[in-house]
């Protein structure tokens, strides 16, 4: 008998995310309604924390200083414990467990700050830290495993997660702030913890499409992974004990010292610790030339992309604050919140990065794409910019002279274009310019420079406690500036040293 007549039963092709795995619908969204979340709840941070503790809707009343202070210190540690939050996973629990975990920590944040007092405040800040650090890593990583064979594919995929990452915080800042603002700063921090929910059920739902890319695979006897297990987290504990306690001393006064000298000193530690790593690399790092060479020009573009965020994360401090402050907000009778302002950078990124990534290529093509280091100073190039621009509009503003929001919305779109010249670009060549086996302690480098940068932003924008707008935003105009004219001066040595199969 013919077996023609009976043609095999052909397997309904595999459903796909825009002709992609399916697992990366299910970390788009989780990673849409984490930055939701995220960013949301930033949106109403530093205006809760320096509204009026009477009224309607009382804030903390605090003074700008240590407003900007607690905001820096924050967001730094954000990024900071990305370091602690990407080795629990690579050694103790996989990708995917540190995301789900994070996020239920991130949520539980969201949810205390909904309680209004101030012990419940400032533990879901550091819930949201905790949380964050364990998830933010991680949910790249496991993007990256869904693609072992790499190449372009893998970069596509990558952009279209890096669509989910801005949609959330898009929206995030516009529905947060509407509650926040409008009616209750507590329900504010309430949907962003919903928000962080709804991710979780859907990465629950999801993980099954994930398959085993982000699973952990141990190399050791579980004996071993046990009291790995009890000493991180033992010492881990002991830390965050010895915080809360040096807290507790410093708010009773036993020790001296203001959050603004606190964020300093470890601003100072940073900058110690990084410097020397790096002597120990290069001078007992056991690394070639070239790579020594390579680690050379990492630390400065280490320095460089602080001296980025010190500028760009102004948005959620003093930009924010000039917003609530200096900006004409009313619309047909309707008080537009300050947060809503928020989302103009999201959505400049929405629309540009798709230009700037067909314009890196068209600039290859004709031999005409600026390197790495020029990248890196055209970037502060577009922040000065803008923040020169902001200078400008606040020269005319006044309680009484409220200006147009169109000069934020100018400034934002000039950050966004020195973000698209230097973030995504960043990433991509510390990976390229890493030494074998570095790679993970380099990018763990990039991540202390956003912190480094983020704790700098907070003590900048508590200067508009004593300097007006027009004249801070010139200084940070001025000062980035002329680290941009300095990046580019020495762009040509830099370039130098950079190996031949980098770029």
């Amino acid at each position: 008998m013919s077996t023609t007549a009976f043609p095999e039963t052909t397997a309904a092709p595999e459903k796909t995310f825009f002709g992609h795995p399916r697992g990366l619908s299910t970390l788009f969204f989780t990673e849409m309604w984490e930055r939701f979340s995220y960013y949301g709840m930033r949106a109403l941070l530093i205006l809760y924390m320096t509204a009026a503790a009477t009224g309607t809707n009382p804030g903390m009343g605090l003074d700008v200083g240590t407003a900007a202070a607690i905001y820096g210190l924050y967001t730094s540690l954000v990024y900071l414990l990305a370091l602690p939050g990407g080795w629990v996973a690579d050694n103790l629990w996989g990708q995917q467990k540190a995301v789900y975990v994070g996020g239920w920590i991130i949520a539980a944040g969201h949810f205390s700050m909904a309680i209004p007092t101030d012990f419940t405040f400032f533990l879901g800040l550091v819930l949201i830290v905790m949380g964050t650090g364990l998830l933010k890593p991680n949910v790249s990583t496991v993007v990256g495993d869904l693609y072992p064979e790499g190449g372009a594919r893998r970069d596509a995929g990558f952009s279209i997660f890096y669509m989910g990452i801005n949609l959330g915080a898009l929206f995030g800042p516009l529905l947060t702030s509407f509650l926040g603002e409008g009616y209750n700063w507590h329900w504010g921090f309430s949907l962003a913890g919903f928000g962080m929910l709804a991710g979780l059920m859907q990465f629950r739902y999801g993980r099954r499409y994930l398959g085993e890319a982000g699973v952990f695979r141990p190399t050791v006897s579980p004996e071993v992974l046990r009291a790995r297990t009890r000493t991180f987290f033992g010492t881990f504990f002991a830390l965050l004990a010895a915080v809360v306690f040096f807290g507790w001393l410093v708010a009773q006064g036993t020790i001296p010292l203001t959050l603004q000298q606190i964020a300093k000193g470890l601003g100072s530690g940073i900058l110690i610790l990084v410097g020397l790593y790096f002597a120990y690399l290069l001078l007992f790092g056991g690394h070639t030339t070239q790579e020594k060479k390579n680690l050379v020009v990492i630390l400065w573009l280490f320095v460089l992309i602080a001296v980025f965020w010190s500028g760009f994360e102004q948005a959620g401090s003093s930009m924010n604050l000039f917003a609530r402050e200096y900006t004409d907000r009313n619309i047909l009778g309707w008080l537009m919140p300050a947060g809503f302002l928020q989302s103009v950078n999201s959505t400049f990124i929405i629309l540009l990065a798709p230009v700037f990534g067909w314009l890196w290529v068209w600039l290859a093509r004709r031999n005409a794409n600026p390197s790495i280091p020029v990248k890196f100073a055209l970037g502060l190039f577009g922040l000065a910019a803008g923040f020169f621009v902001l200078a400008w509009g606040a020269a005319n503003a006044s309680a009484g002279n409220l200006v147009s929001p169109a000069w934020l919305v100018v400034t934002y779109f000039l950050h966004t274009v020195g973000e698209l010249a230097i973030s995504p670009v960043g990433l991509s060549s510390i990976t390229k310019l890493s030494p074998a086996g570095r790679v993970g302690q380099m990018m763990g480098i990039w991540f202390v420079g956003a912190a480094l940068g983020n704790l700098f932003a907070g003590l900048v924008a508590g200067s508009l406690e004593t300097l007006p707008p027009a004249d801070l935003f010139r200084t940070v105009a001025l000062t980035v500036g002329g680290v941009g004219l300095l990046a580019l001066l020495v762009s040509p040595l830099i370039r130098r040293l950079i190996g031949p199969d980098v770029e």
